[in-house]
Order: C-alpha cells, then sequence, then structure tokens
C-alpha cells in the first residue's frame, strides 16, 4: 500500500481535538443555596473522576473520522498485477499526414509498425489505424498477422493533416465502448502544427499505455505557397488579379521564383526575396483563360524538404458578365451607388449590376439573373413576388436588406416573416458594433472590418427558422440565412444605403459583398479552391434530388470516388485529396474545384522531446514512455473512494451516538 499525498497524514495529528473534548475538557460546578457552611469541614474534592475518558464508543467514532479524513486526503493506493500482456489491445497508428511525404519519414514510420507488429505477444490481438485528415481504422482488432502486415505495406502518405487531438477523442471512444486495455503505439514525425490548441483534447485514457516512435529528430527547411487570392469567375481576362502569398518555414534568407501556371502551361514567372522565416506577396496581372473553366495554379520553383506544398491549386471560369437584379424604392439613389461599386471591385467585371425601382419590376425574370438583391424594399408586386418565390424554391438566391421602410412594415416580403418595433440605437445612445460573427459560413470567411462598422438601424426580424450568422454587441441578429426549398436568401437586419449604417464605407463591406456574391451566385462550389478534408454540397439538404438527379465526381487520380448508389444520393463530398476535382452536381451544373493541403502541414518543425514526454506521460500515469519505454508489471488501484465511503458511514454513526449521549450529559450536569 503506499500514498500519493503522504504529507497529508500528518493532520491525524488533529485526533488531540476530540481527546480535548473528552477528557480536558472544564469541569462546571452549579452552586447550590444552603443555609450555613460553619459546622462544615474544608475537604479538597478530588479530580479523578473528571480526568477519566468518558463515552468510549463516542469517542473512538471521533478519533476514526480524524484518522479517516487524513487517510482519504493522502490518496491512499495498492498496486495490483497488471492485465496480462495477451489481454491488451496492440494498437498500431501509421502517420499518413502531407508531412510525412518529407523524405523518408514515412517509409521508416511503416519498417518501425512492421517491427513492433513482429513482436507481439503470443494471442494478443492487434488494430492497424492510419491518421491523417481523420483517424481511419484499417482492420478490426484480430491476430491475423498476415491481414494485419498488408494493411500496413499498403498505406501511403496522404494531404491531410494530423491532429493528435482526433487520435485523443477517438481512443477515449474506443476506451469507453469496448473497456479493453490498450498498448498504442504512434508512428509519427510528431509535428508541432498537430497539437490542439487545447492540450487535454489529447489526454489519452489512463488504461492506455502510449509509445511513441518518433521517425525524426530534426527539422527541415521548407517553402510553400501559403495563399492564393484569386477570382473564380472573370469576364476581363486582362484586368484580373492574382495575389499569391509565399513563406519558408526554418528557412534561411531566399531567392525564389514564382510562376503562374495555366492548364499546365508556365505564364508568367516572377522573382521574390523571402527573408529568414518570412513571407513575400507576388502579384499577377492578367490571366488570359479560354472560356469554361480552367486548371491554375501559382506554384514555387526548386527542390526543397516537401514537393508536394510547391504549388496552390485553382480554378477559373471564364464567361460573359452575368447579371445581378437590384430592387429598391424608386426614391433609393444610394444604395446601387455603393453596391454596384463594391461588386464591380469585388469581382473584377465577372457581374454587372442591374438596378430597377419596385414598381417597374412587375415583369422581370428573376431566372435570368445571377442572383437577386432586395434593398430596403418593404413590398413587391404579386406577380414579381410570386415569380422570385419559383425562383428561389428552385435553387435561386437572394439578398435582402431591411432599412428604414421595409423594416417598419410588420412583415418582410418574400419570406413571410414578421418584424417588431426596429431597434433605432442613436435615439438610445451611441450607433451600435458587431458582436459575434459565425465565421463557419461562406459570407463571412472574410471578417476583417466588421468590428468597425457601426449601425445606428437594426430590424427587428422574426429569425425562427433562420440560421443567425451575426449579432450586433447587444445581440440583436444582424446576418441571418433562411432557406426555402432548394435557394437561400440572406437577410441583412439593416440597409445598403449609408443612413442606417456605415457598413458600405468600411473595409468590410467589399469583401462582404464578394463572398456573398459568390456563395448567392453559386460560384462558390463551381470553381475556386478549397482545402483537403473540406466539404462540398452536392445537392440540397432540405429537399434532396428528384428521381434520376445523381452527381458525377472525378478525383485527381482520375478514379470516381462514389458509386452508382452514393452517387445518387450523396449530400455533400469529401475533398479527401489534392489536385483538381471535377463534379458534375445534381441541378446539372458544372464545376472544377482546386483542391489544397492545409498549409500548417508545411511547417515542418517537431514537437520538443519534453511535450513529446508530457503527452505519454499524462497516459501512462507516470513519468514514463518513449519507443522501448519498460512494461509495469503492476497497476496502482486508488482507495480514495473506499476511505470516503467508510468516513461517510462513520460520520454518521457518529452523529447517532452523539444524540444518544445529549440526554445523559443533561443528567450529569
Amino acid at each position: 500500500m503506499g500514498f500519493l499525498a503522504p504529507w497529508f497524514l500528518a493532520g491525524a495529528l488533529a485526533i488531540g481535538l476530540p481527546v480535548y473534548v473528552h477528557l480536558l475538557r472544564r469541569h462546571k460546578s452549579i452552586p447550590l443555596p444552603f443555609s450555613s457552611l460553619m459546622f462544615f469541614e474544608r475537604g479538597t474534592q478530588s479530580s479523578t473522576k473528571h480526568q477519566r475518558l468518558k463515552y468510549l464508543l463516542l469517542f473512538s467514532l471521533r478519533a476514526l473520522i480524524v484518522l479517516l479524513l487524513a487517510l482519504a486526503f493522502a490518496s491512499p493506493f495498492i498496486r495490483r498485477p497488471a492485465s496480462k500482456a495477451h489481454d491488451r489491445l496492440l494498437l498500431l497508428v501509421v502517420d499518413r499526414s502531407l508531412s510525412m511525404r518529407s523524405e523518408t519519414r514515412f517509409t521508416e514510420a511503416k519498417q518501425q509498425a512492421l517491427n513492433t507488429l513482429s513482436g507481439r505477444h503470443p494471442g494478443q490481438k492487434a488494430q492497424v489505424m492510419a491518421l491523417g485528415g481523420q483517424l481511419e481504422a484499417l482492420t478490426q482488432p484480430i491476430e491475423d498477422n498476415e491481414t494485419l502486415r498488408s494493411a500496413i505495406n499498403g498505406l501511403q502518405p496522404g494531404d491531410g493533416r494530423s491532429n493528435f487531438g482526433d487520435l485523443g477523442r477517438s481512443v477515449r471512444a474506443l476506451d469507453e465502448a469496448n473497456h479493453t486495455p490498450i498498448d498504442l503505439h504512434l508512428f509519427s514525425d510528431m509535428q508541432r502544427s498537430s497539437v490542439p490548441g487545447n492540450f487535454a483534447e489529447m489526454v489519452l485514457p489512463e488504461s492506455t499505455k502510449l509509445i511513441l516512435h518518433p521517425t525524426t529528430n530534426r527539422t527541415e527547411e521548407n517553402f510553400t505557397v501559403v495563399s492564393v487570392d484569386a477570382p473564380s469567375q472573370i469576364a476581363d481576362t486582362k484586368g484580373a488579379r492574382v495575389r499569391a502569398v509565399v513563406a519558408g518555414y526554418n528557412s534561411k534568407a531566399a531567392v525564389k521564383k514564382v510562376s503562374l501556371v495555366i492548364d499546365g502551361k508556365t505564364i508568367t514567372t516572377k522573382t521574390v526575396n523571402l527573408p529568414e522565416n518570412g513571407t513575400a506577396t507576388v502579384e499577377f496581372t492578367g490571366l488570359d483563360v479560354p472560356y469554361g473553366l480552367s486548371r491554375c495554379a501559382v506554384a514555387i520553383e526548386g527542390s526543397d524538404a516537401l514537393p508536394s506544398d510547391d504549388q496552390w491549386r485553382f480554378a477559373v471560369r471564364h464567361s460573359d458578365p452575368e447579371h445581378i437584379l437590384l430592387v429598391r424604392p424608386a426614391n433609393d439613389t444610394r444604395s446601387p451607388l455603393y453596391v454596384s461599386a463594391a461588386i464591380a471591385a469585388a469581382s473584377q467585371g465577372a457581374y454587372l449590376l442591374q438596378p430597377m425601382s419596385s414598381d417597374t419590376v412587375t415583369e422581370s425574370d428573376p431566372t435570368k439573373y445571377a442572383y437577386v438583391i432586395l434593398s430596403d424594399v418593404p413590398s413587391l408586386p404579386i406577380a414579381f413576388e410570386n415569380a422570385l418565390k419559383k425562383y428561389v424554391q428552385g435553387g435561386g438566391n437572394v439578398l435582402m436588406a431591411i432599412g428604414t421602410n421595409a423594416g417598419r412594415q410588420g412583415k418582410l416580403p418574400l419570406l413571410g416573416a414578421s418584424t417588431g418595433q426596429p431597434h433605432l440605437y442613436t435615439r438610445e445612445g451611441d450607433p451600435m458594433g458587431v458582436g459575434d460573427l459565425d465565421r463557419t459560413h461562406a459570407a463571412l470567411r472574410e471578417t476583417t472590418g466588421w468590428n468597425d462598422a457601426r449601425f445606428s438601424f437594426a430590424a427587428n426580424v422574426d429569425t425562427n427558422g433562420m440560421r443567425v450568422i451575426a449579432k450586433l454587441t447587444d445581440g440583436t441578429p444582424l446576418l441571418m440565412d433562411k432557406q426555402l426549398g432548394e435557394g437561400h436568401v440572406l437577410v441583412l437586419a439593416s440597409g445598403f444605403d449609408n443612413l442606417t449604417n456605415d457598413l458600405p464605407l468600411s473595409p468590410a463591406f467589399v469583401p462582404f459583398l464578394d463572398l456573398a456574391t459568390r456563395y448567392l451566385s453559386g460560384t462558390e462550389r463551381l470553381s475556386g479552391a478549397r482545402l483537403v478534408d473540406e466539404f462540398v454540397p452536392l445537392r440540397s439538404v432540405t429537399t434532396g434530388s428528384g428521381p434520376g438527379a445523381s452527381v458525377d465526381v472525378i478525383a485527381p487520380d482520375g478514379h470516381r470516388p462514389l458509386t452508382l448508389a452514393e452517387a445518387a444520393t450523396a449530400q455533400t463530398l469529401r475533398l479527401s485529396s489534392a489536385g483538381f476535382y471535377q463534379v458534375r452536381f445534381a441541378n446539372g451544373r458544372d464545376g472544377l474545384i482546386g483542391v489544397n493541403a492545409d498549409t500548417r502541414e508545411s511547417n515542418l518543425e517537431i514537437l520538443p522531446p519534453d511535450v513529446q514526454q508530457l503527452w505519454a506521460g499524462s497516459a501512462n500515469g507516470n513519468g514514463g514512455s518513449t519507443a522501448g519505454a519498460a512494461q509495469n508489471d503492476t497497476v496502482r488501484v486508488s482507495l480514495w473512494w473506499y476511505a470516503m465511503l467508510v468516513l461517510f458511514l462513520v460520520a454518521l454513526a457518529e452523529s447517532i451516538v452523539a444524540g444518544q449521549y445529549l440526554g445523559t450529559q443533561r443528567e450529569e450536569a
């Protein structure tokens, strides 16, 4: 038996308290009236009676409470034999993330996994898993050595990002489901970027022993393209601009050539000076792509430790300018000016705004437009509103701004949602700022400048059935997304006229309309760039697809990742590898998506040995654990709960006994 905190045993000295209560308590004599003491002889009363221990059972219980309390705080434990080797699951996890492509890291990881498998105890079950964009179980817990070796030999490095937090969550779930002790062997380069923000996500169950097998102990120099800002759809090829950011990790100052590649041909090359461990920006003017969809990339020339991240892929659709219908009140001249300028600056001529007053929009056909903007429109002609509802139900999208005209009507056009008393912040005090932003929404991926915007008016919209993606600092919903059938209505609870807010003049306005245009026009998923392990929606989540409506996907390796059954029913597509995906969506539109690895994988810095030791020690319950760590033949079993249970029972008994002695004490008094 042992104690985790033996110093708490010093608390047993408090046993003197019940001794004091029972032995040294002060004897009180109660004076009694008597006529005269002159005939009494002076004598000395013996105090022996008062120095004896009284109520031995009560004293024993109180002393036992003190001892048990000190014992519980000292955290006692006993050791018992650990489970036998063949009773523990041998879990082999091989890191197959992008960084493992560097030099011989992945080859070494596979060889170490095979060596560990060869040393398995007879009769012990083993399981092989791969850690990349997600943790994949390649086998079930089995004893078949050939199947296990085949799973390891068949592993190939991927393009995903490893996350030790995913590993911790998965192993904890496995432990709760099976209650089997696990010997977890992780074969990885132990990349620092794999550590989640909260270290607690990596913590493993107490029954799991973690043995780390690092494949490298040094950080290599690596250069990469961090990001590319390029239009996903253009009409003017000469005016298009492509801006790329390149970076060096663990690198010295270097001169690098950066090229713009279109459909496999290098169009332009520029030279940039990269500072030590720094970044640089390079800009290309003009994007000479043919009509239709083109495969483009920005690439760094030269070799480094990880060639797989030396380019950033993106797809561009060249087409004639598409029109956006802006419906506004006849007296509103401000919102067309601000919205038109922002869209022209963001889309580089790919979209043209067509303003029209709500009085003259009756005969307009919404299906001719990329999407429709309703700018502070209190009501719509019945014929156009019905056509607009049909347009949205069929997959069209609308951006609705609610200014002072629409916000006081009590009911919104198209949606039918009710509006209450609007918020007039200038009357109540200062204009209101922006609070919470849902950065996971496509329209808010770029949030620069939102905190600088100030709103003097906000409509009070009933958000039932809406996804609130932005709020003001007082909690008022500012930006909402409502799905109607196949389409969406993006609602801004303020106007575009620079009277209800200063958003049109803030740095957030152009990026917001750029992202909103990509989202509402559909080009967000038809072209552009994404990251590995992101998901692309293939069809509407709410209504699904009609009979025979299927999708067709061709992955970068030329294979179709979806079966015929999945093509007819799948709602989303996981982009599992870097390259270009060709997609024909359920609505019949064709898309081309450039997929790139997460740039956090490009930093090949490894986790410091002391942090590795901390992680392994937190799993093993002791300070142990790297490859080849000794296997303990005993485990500690805590007795804390048992001590607390006995303490509770003794305290209960003490209360009962003390209550019975109260009457006796009154009689003695």
